[in-house]
């Protein structure tokens, strides 16, 4: 039985000390503005989190696009070559074509590599969603699970993984093609601020709408008291789009109101934050249902 690694994309969000730690491959992905295009990697990018985010406040639209199949073999065939087998667990198949750019390139390297396997599990989610997933998964290939044993884990418990999020700004929803001008208008005259989630089919949808900022992070919470399964036993994570001082006043909200194992604050990272904007505030756990 070969060794085996997993790998996922820059979506994830993952902490640079969780990729680190559990040696996560990650492939970069691309986001651009003004004219310039930049390859995203938690650990090694020339784009840094607070500089995508002060752009974004200039009311800069950013744009990102798919990793092609040229990029995925690039990224495989290395990982390959070293006798090691690949579980990737990607980016939601219903946001972005990238997860069937990586199926296109396993089914390329197949017949050259007839002796490795690549997996890939489509997470049907986004940020530290995915990125929850995917520590969830190292944690068992810690244990000694197989590789088949973790990807059928995963997708078991895909449909379990709740996203809870608010946008601050919903004229970058706007900006970004995901909301009407009039809607935008709107929701910035009476204060509205939705809370979103992504849903069984890993598209984002609008879940219901609070007024004033602080009423969507209780309405968050609120959320996940209702969903979260056996709390004392999770690590939850909380992501937000540049507003640290914010998160963590969300985890006290938490920590509150429900007593969870662990939480983990990360940052979105520029892949969603271009569609989602600054202050994008978000958590993720284990529930009942999405």
């Amino acid at each position: 039985m070969n060794p085996y690694l997993i790998a996922t994309d820059a979506c994830a969000d993952l902490t640079v000390e969780q990729i680190n730690h559990y040696h996560i491959q990650v492939i970069p992905m691309n986001v651009s503005f003004e004219n310039k295009e930049y390859r995203y990697h938690p650990t090694q990018s020339t784009l840094s989190i607070e500089s995508f985010y002060a752009k974004m406040r200039e009311k800069v639209v950013a744009t990102t696009s798919l990793v092609n199949v040229g990029e995925f073999l690039a990224f495989f065939e290395p990982l390959l070559e070293q006798g090691n087998d690949i579980l990737y667990i990607g980016f939601s198949s219903a946001l972005s074509g990238t997860f069937q750019s990586a199926c296109i390139a396993r089914d390329e390297l197949k017949e050259k590599y007839p002796n490795q396997t690549i997996t890939c599990v489509d997470s049907l989610s986004a940020s530290m969603g995915e990125g929850l997933l995917v520590y969830l998964a190292a944690l068992l290939k810690a244990e000694r699970k197989s590789m088949k044993q973790v990807a059928n884990w995963v997708v078991e418990n895909r449909s379990s993984m709740v996203h809870l999020f608010t946008v601050d700004d919903l004229g970058t929803l706007h900006r970004g093609g995901r909301l009407s001008g009039a809607q935008a208008f709107l929701g910035g005259l009476l204060k509205v601020k939705p809370i979103l989630h992504v849903n069984d089919q890993g598209k984002l949808v609008a879940l219901q709408k609070a007024r004033g900022r602080k009423g969507a992070l209780l309405q968050m919470v609120e959320g996940m008291k209702e969903r979260i399964l056996e709390p004392e036993k999770q690590t939850i994570f909380i992501a937000h789009g540049d507003s640290y001082e914010e998160a963590l006043q969300l985890q006290a909200m938490v920590q509150e109101a429900i007593k969870v194992k662990n939480i983990v604050i990360g940052a979105v990272g520029p892949i969603i934050g271009a569609h989602a904007g600054p202050g994008v505030m978000c958590l993720f756990f284990l529930g009942v249902d999405r």
